[in-house]
């Protein structure tokens, strides 16, 4: 999944880019509100954390300007402002959760992981198809009860395609969902971790649709 940063605090930042990566997000970050707010426009975000107190402009002027122009993206709003009278304003504004600061990255994460599942019509917290199982808040796969290890790319392959199962999703779709700007792409990435994902949880896990893309089809 692929989160958008706005946060102008340098430690708090780049501390959440580190850990929300090494937690399976590709996360872009922004120190700049008017370059964060024109961010979400440029890529497919799953959600976006925000910060309110932002240099070029002002997080909830960012906030309500994505909704005036019929963004649904799930925005966590992150900031320091933490009286109820600023939560309602959040949310009132079009925010989805609120965090205060300081917080847990765990927390973060768990509350990314909520705004995404529910986004895409999931209920549960573990996501499934046929007989393989996946836990975003622990990153585990199992396949039958059997824990399966699969690399950090293949776990954002294989969670994205089952979050939009009986989608077919396009090549180009899943690069710009896994990959952040400051990575490299190689050609045949996508490919790559479809292979991998076969050769793991069965050759059936993935359909190939010629020419188009991906899915993962209930029979």
């Amino acid at each position: 999944m692929r989160i958008l940063l706005i946060e102008d605090d340098y430690l708090i930042g780049d501390g959440l880019k580190t850990g929300l990566e090494k937690l399976g997000f590709s996360t872009d970050w922004f120190d700049d509100g008017g370059d964060g707010e024109e961010a979400l426009y440029q890529a497919p975000y799953d959600a976006v954390v925000l910060d309110l107190g932002l240099p070029g402009k002002d997080g909830l002027e960012i906030l309500k300007e994505w909704r005036r122009k019929g963004r649904k993206e799930p925005v966590l709003i992150l900031t320091a402002r933490g009286d109820v009278d600023q939560r309602i304003l959040g949310l009132n504004s079009g925010a989805d959760d609120y965090l205060g600061k300081p917080f847990s990255l765990k927390e973060v994460q768990a509350r990314l992981n909520a705004l995404i599942r529910r986004n895409n019509g999931h209920t549960t917290p573990d996501v499934t198809y046929r007989d393989v199982c996946f836990n975003p808040h622990t990153r585990k796969v199992t396949q039958n009860g059997r824990e399966i290890v699969l690399s950090p790319k293949e776990l954002i392959v294989l969670e994205l395609l089952m979050m939009n199962k009986n989608k077919v999703l396009s090549k180009e779709t899943i690069e710009s969902k896994i990959y952040s700007w400051d990575e490299e792409v190689q050609s045949n990435a996508v490919e790559v971790h479809i292979h991998h994902l076969r050769k793991k949880l069965g050759k059936n896990i993935v359909k190939t649709i010629n020419k188009i893309g991906y899915i993962m089809e209930d029979a």
